[in-house]
């Protein structure tokens, strides 16, 4: 009896794999959808104000950020549908996701942070309120909100780049469907012989009905 040993079953091996994927897949869920409703919030926000000289005075003017540029919001849009779309496809397809992804936070920084001092949406709102086409916007100066959308657009990075790196451990959308894209044929019940009284009971306590066809 002293030669004999417990040998330990190796889970430390591939617990840590696991426990990787379960914790960047709650933070790419997180990031990801906190990113998207972000990134859409600001662009709904003023962005920009000034002033167009009129007749008798000044008008008071106002650009969203939707005014200013739509790009922010659409890419969140698609860094929304990429997120859920992580969890449909696997292998190749989901590093293009998952790529997708990253690169749709990257275009929401970019183009909020261009778009944080840009005036041409003021420019022209200016032009239609003095009826002056060469006419430019006074007074202008910018909110915080497009710098917020940016990071709306951080967290839309970071969840395609640990979609990137972790999104082979992630599990798929579905259970039923074969790698091929088949899906699994459902079990059927067992055959019942009526005449003996210990298949039938064996049917009752299965849930089915040793009466149907």
């Amino acid at each position: 009896m002293d030669d004999v040993t417990a040998v330990p079953t190796p889970r430390s091996e591939t617990a840590g794999p696991a426990r990787s994927g379960r914790r960047s897949l709650a933070v790419a869920l997180l990031s990801g959808a906190l990113g998207a409703a972000v990134a859409l919030l600001a662009t709904r926000q003023e962005w920009s104000q000034g002033t167009a000289s009129v007749a008798g005075g000044t008008f008071p003017l106002t650009a969203n950020g939707s005014d200013v540029t739509g790009v922010p919001a659409a890419l969140a849009v698609v860094g929304l549908a990429a997120l859920v779309a992580v969890f449909a496809v696997r292998g190749a397809g989901r590093l293009v996701v998952a790529a997708l992804l990253a690169l749709s936070g990257a275009g929401t920084v970019v183009a909020a942070v261009l778009g944080a001092t840009d005036s041409s949406a003021l420019d022209e709102k200016a032009a239609e309120v003095s009826g002056d086409t060469s006419a430019a916007v006074g007074a202008l100066s910018h909110t915080a909100w497009p710098y917020v959308a940016a990071a709306g657009g951080a967290l839309l990075l970071m969840a395609g780049l640990l979609a990137l790196r972790y999104g082979r451990l992630w599990p798929a959308m579905s259970g039923r469907y074969e790698r091929n894209g088949a899906v699994r044929p459902r079990r059927r019940p067992a055959r019942v012989d009526p005449d003996r009284p210990e298949d039938l009971w064996k049917a009752l306590d299965r849930g089915e009905d040793p009466t149907g066809a």
